[in-house]
């Protein structure tokens, strides 16, 4: 486990964008599956503006770990909010994006998506690989869209199942623990103070924290990287 910790969400922004230009140089073909949530999409402010002309783009195959079950024009929606942050700003390939179709039926979607990573993706042992996977962190210690009440989600054999958010009932589509932990390298992004608790746990193994599914995150043969603030790094 390596933990980078930087100052604010900003330097964060700046490390990730750094390390993410450098897993996209070796000229080779590269998959990734992107994160919802607040900190991608400063993010992915900072990788157009500062390497949207850098980065052969044409390489870059990008997925997504999660959706939320709306339309693509939803402000809801992961897509969305990545084409807006990113997508929009940088010269990539259609072929090469591989969105979620939230406003599919749930159970169908999953299984597509299931086929999707199948066919694009190298295997390990079976299992599709990323060469990159960012996370981000709820303030429940759920990850991807697993949440502590369906934590069994994290452990079933398809590639990706329907979730539900356990307070507004929305139904998501989420990748599974078993593609998470073939991936090469596994990146975290977790920010703000209302992180702090649940990533000293989870870290630190404290409490019950195998109750959280951000605990479940253990590359098999890949690496595993935390970029935090000194907001969510507080407790460690």
């Amino acid at each position: 486990m390596d933990l980078r910790i930087q100052e604010n969400k900003q330097r964060v922004a700046e490390d990730f964008s750094e390390f993410f230009k450098e897993l996209c140089s070796t000229g080779e073909e590269v998959h990734i599956a992107l994160s919802g949530g607040s900190t991608p999409k400063i993010v992915f402010d900072q990788l157009a503006s500062e390497f949207g002309a850098d980065i052969d783009w044409s390489k870059v195959n990008l997925y997504w770990g999660d959706e939320r079950c709306v339309p693509p024009s939803d402000d809801e929606s992961n897509y969305k909010m990545t084409v807006e942050h990113l997508l929009s700003k940088i010269t990539i390939p259609e072929a090469n994006i591989f969105r979620i179709l939230g406003e599919d039926d749930p159970e169908k979607e999953a299984k597509r998506y299931t086929n999707v990573l199948r066919d694009n993706l190298p295997a390990l042992n079976g299992i599709p690989c990323f060469d990159l996977v960012i996370l981000g962190m709820g303030d429940d210690g759920h990850t991807a869209s697993i949440f502590p009440h369906q934590i069994e989600l994290w452990e079933m054999p398809e590639s990706c199942k329907v979730a539900t958010h356990p307070e507004s009932g929305q139904k998501r589509i989420t990748i599974t623990g078993k593609v998470i932990n073939a991936a090469k390298t596994v990146a975290f992004l977790v920010t703000g103070a209302g992180k702090k608790e649940k990533v000293s746990a989870i870290i630190n193994e404290r409490e019950d924290y195998k109750k959280f599914p951000a605990s479940l995150v253990a590359p098999k043969n890949g690496k595993l990287i935390w970029f935090l603030d000194q907001d969510a790094a507080a407790g460690l």
